[in-house]
């Protein structure tokens, strides 16, 4: 079972602490898995930690995370080498896909390499619901504000494209993730963005924006528009998810 159609959950969010492991999976998590259709078995989770250049010790707190949820997790190495005979089928034959945060631009760069680009956009076609936290996130757009570069934001430009919008994460923690966005929007550097407080996930089927959750309340996700010379934002407000029992 895969989902009826393309669809992503990008999200600023999904981790918590544990009761008794370092990371357990919160509520968008649990809500990619949901929209993957997958029932009646152990979903299948892909974990794919290039941004963060494959972390030993995040594939082993994911895996712990996977097991107390109750989700089969193949994590995906790319680093030094893949550590599957075939990426592709690997790929294909989950149900959910998620991508960790770190170095957008690292990610993007070594999933071409391997081809993987390509490989997740017939996994998306396919019906696996792509999704991730951060540059997880941003990586499905055409782009957003990343600090792969160095501590001071910059923009990114050259993400997958799957989405055609820019995308803002952590958008209420990291003050210079707004005026970054505003700016790209308000020069046509990016048509429009779509953006997450922390705690927040946009849904897509195909290309559109069909809803905005939360698995924190009070938050919320954001389009920003272009007007003129300026930058136009609208707040939406997300349908709060149920919570995930400790």
């Amino acid at each position: 079972m895969t989902a009826p159609e393309p669809t992503i959950l990008a999200t600023s969010g999904g981790h918590r602490t544990g009761g008794r492991t370092m990371v357990a999976f919160d509520a968008l998590v649990h809500h990619a898995v949901e929209l993957s259709g997958a029932h009646g078995r152990r979903p299948r989770v892909l974990y794919v930690g290039t941004a963060i250049g494959d972390a030993e010790h995040f594939t082993a707190r994911m895996s712990e995370a996977a097991r107390v949820a109750g989700f089969d997790l193949t994590p995906l190495h790319l680093f030094p080498m893949p550590n599957v005979d075939d990426i592709e089928e690997t790929v294909l034959a989950q149900d959910v896909v998620w991508v960790m945060g770190g170095s957008v631009a690292n990610l993007l760069a070594v999933w071409r390499v391997h081809g993987l680009d390509r490989v997740m956009r017939r996994a998306w076609e396919s019906g696996v619901v792509l999704s991730g936290v951060s540059a997880g996130s941003i990586c499905w757009f055409q782009g957003g504000a990343t600090d792969s570069f160095g501590p001071d934001l910059r923009p990114l430009t050259d993400a997958l494209g799957f989405l055609p919008y820019g995308n803002g994460v952590h958008y209420d923690v990291d003050e210079g993730r707004r005026p970054l966005i505003h700016r790209l929007v308000a020069d046509g550097t990016l048509a429009a963005a779509h953006c997450t407080d922390d705690g927040v996930g946009l849904v897509y089927r195909g290309t559109e924006l069909v809803e905005a959750v939360t698995e924190v309340p009070g938050k919320g996700a954001y389009v920003v528009v272009r007007e003129g010379d300026r930058a136009v934002e609208e707040r939406i407000e997300p349908r709060e998810l149920p919570a995930v029992r400790p």
